[in-house]
C-alpha cells in the first residue's frame, strides 16, 4: 500500500478557503443572479447540475454546477448525447467557468476547497493506481495544479501525476499562484476542450482491462 505524502499548512488552509469563497459569493451575486435566470431561460429546470463526486478520502458528497446541456431527446425518448445537447450557450458557460460557480457553496460547506485536484467522476475509482488514489487526500479543488497546466486537455497519466504532485508541495504561495494563473487562464479562456465530457468519460475507457497491473 502506498503511503501517501500530504503536505499541508493546516487550519489556515481552511480558513483562507472560508474567506475568500464568502468574499467571491459577495462580489459575484450579480453574476450568480444572472446566470441562473439565464441558464432558466435558455436551457430550462433545474437551473443547478448536481452529482455525486468523490471528496477527501474518497467519500461522496454532492458537487454543485450551473447546468450546460439541455433535457433533448432522441423519438424513442432517450437522451441525446453529450455533444448534442450541450449548447452554444453552454460553451460559453464551461469556457468562462461561469458553470463552476456554485462550486463555491461546496467551499462553505467544507466538500471542497479553492484549490485541490478536481473532484473527477466516482467510476474512476477502481481506475487509479494506488499512488493516484493519494489525490484524495486533501480536498478536491475548484480549480488546480493539473488545471493551470492544461486544465482538461492534458493526458489523463499528466493530470493525475501533477495532482499527486499537488498534494505532496501544496502551500499557501502555491494556491495563491495556482488561483491567479487560473485567473489567467479563464481571462484568455486558454486549455479548455470544445466538450469537456469527451475528457471526462475517457480515463475508464483508457483504463478497462489494465487495472490488474496498476
Amino acid at each position: 500500500m502506498t503511503e501517501c505524502k500530504v503536505s499541508g499548512w493546516g487550519w489556515a488552509n481552511r480558513l483562507f478557503d472560508v474567506v475568500v469563497a464568502g468574499l467571491l459569493l459577495i462580489l459575484l451575486l450579480p453574476v450568480l443572479v444572472v446566470v441562473s435566470v439565464m441558464v432558466r431561460l435558455r436551457l430550462g429546470s433545474p437551473v443547478l447540475f448536481s452529482q455525486q463526486r468523490p471528496g477527501l478520502h474518497g467519500q461522496p458528497f454532492t458537487l454543485y454546477k450551473f447546468r450546460t446541456m439541455t433535457d433533448a431527446c432522441d423519438t424513442n425518448g432517450v437522451l441525446l448525447s453529450d455533444g448534442e445537447r450541450l449548447t452554444d450557450f453552454g460553451r460559453f458557460l464551461r469556457s468562462a467557468s461561469l458553470d463552476e460557480l456554485p462550486e463555491l457553496f461546496n467551499v462553505l460547506r467544507g466538500e471542497m476547497s479553492l484549490v485541490g485536484p478536481r473532484p473527477l467522476l466516482t467510476e474512476y475509482l477502481p481506475y487509479y493506481s494506488e499512488r493516484e488514489h493519494c489525490r484524495h487526500s486533501v480536498r478536491p479543488g475548484i480549480t488546480g495544479w493539473a488545471q493551470v497546466n492544461g486544465r482538461n486537455l492534458a493526458p489523463w497519466d499528466e493530470r493525475l501525476e501533477m495532482d499527486v504532485w499537488y498534494v505532496e508541495n501544496r502551500s499557501l504561495l502555491l494556491d495563491i499562484r495556482i488561483l491567479f494563473m487560473t485567473a489567467g487562464k479563464v481571462f484568455r479562456r486558454e486549455g479548455v476542450s470544445s466538450n469537456a465530457d469527451d475528457a471526462e468519460t475517457y480515463l475508464s475507457q483508457e483504463r478497462q482491462g489494465t487495472t490488474s497491473n496498476r
